[in-house]
């Protein structure tokens, strides 16, 4: 009898535990053990991070960081199953669909700064690029200061066209400064000459000018205008769900998996064309990966010029 009432106080204690467990759930973790379900915020034309296939499959390196995430939140749940949807989002809605709960992870090529820490949060950085100018070799343009008086286009909603805003005003370039709705727009402004520079992070611009139908007609400057860190994007104020976004971002850097995964997308032939981007790692990376942080600090990644750093803090605090 004793034996008897001893396992009913071991199950009903089982069972208790398990529900205050369930109720202690908050934020993001209760969203998605409650729908089941976790949605990913994704780019339609961020060649290399996330893209669209010929398939019209979301693929990439940001998109295979955030599935190993969206592994560890099933596991974190204990749930047999887990529905990952994938929701298309652009420069300019990213931090709204974060906001109001239609997304819990941004993955794209997001950069993690100080003024958008106000609004989300973001996981150890994940790639260091920095903001330059793409041209045509013929045009003779090799850095910003031979734009004065020209067009200059960058895409809405990004923290490059803010900061090239600021620097045509600080430098009295009198560019005119173009918007344009996405990264492929942008490229195609100036492949048709209607703009003679795309402003935007360098890898980016590689991507598009490696993936076009004339790659050997454009330049990348080599004049960096700041230094950019790119994160996952998630809600503020949420510690547990980001505790296991960093814990997996992090146990990727410490297993060496970081390695197969930045080889796969910047070292190697990649879909849909199969053009390598031939992009090794930094050395800003290689020390993130060896001390990870989320910092939004420019100052936080090495080998970037100070006057360059103080250009983007002050970009970043007249915003």
């Amino acid at each position: 009898m004793k034996h008897s009432i001893l396992v009913l106080a071991v199950v009903v204690g089982f069972f208790v535990t398990d529900a205050l467990a369930a109720e202690e759930l908050t934020g993001t973790l209760k969203k998605v053990k409650d729908s089941g379900e976790i949605t990913l915020g994704v780019r339609e034309s961020s060649i290399p991070f996330s893209y669209l296939d010929d398939k019209q499959n979301y693929i990439g390196y940001s998109v295979d960081l955030c599935d190993r995430i969206a592994a560890a939140v099933r596991r974190k749940l204990g749930l047999d199953q887990l529905s990952v949807k994938y929701q298309p989002v652009s420069s300019a809605t990213r931090i709204p669909l974060m906001a109001n709960g239609t997304i819990d992870l941004e993955c794209g090529s997001t950069t993690n700064n100080e003024e958008r820490q106000k609004q989300v949060a973001f996981a150890p950085t994940t790639f260091v690029t920095a903001n330059r100018i793409l041209y045509k070799k013929s045009s003779g343009i090799k850095v910003l200061a031979d734009l004065k008086g020209k067009t200059l286009v960058s895409t809405a909603g990004t923290s490059n066209i803010k900061q090239v805003t600021i620097l045509n005003a600080d430098r009295n370039l009198n560019m005119t400064i173009l918007s344009a709705k996405d990264h492929p727009e942008a490229f195609l402004m100036v492949e048709t000459d209607r703009a003679a520079a795309f402003a935007m992070d360098d890898v980016l611009l590689a991507s598009l000018a490696a993936t076009s139908k004339t790659p050997e007609a454009f330049e990348v400057s080599s004049e960096a205008l700041s230094v950019e860190p790119y994160g996952i994007m998630l809600r503020r104020d949420d510690p547990a769900f980001k505790a296991v976004v960093d814990k997996t971002i992090t146990d990727l850097f410490q297993s060496g998996d970081i390695n197969t995964i930045y080889n796969k997308w910047f070292l190697s032939p990649i879909p849909p064309r199969g053009v390598n981007l031939h992009v090794p790692m930094s050395d800003q990376l290689k020390a993130v990966i060896a001390k990870p942080t989320d910092s939004g600090d420019p100052a936080a990644y090495a080998a970037v010029p100070q006057a360059q750093q103080d250009t983007l803090k002050h970009s970043r605090k007249t915003k």
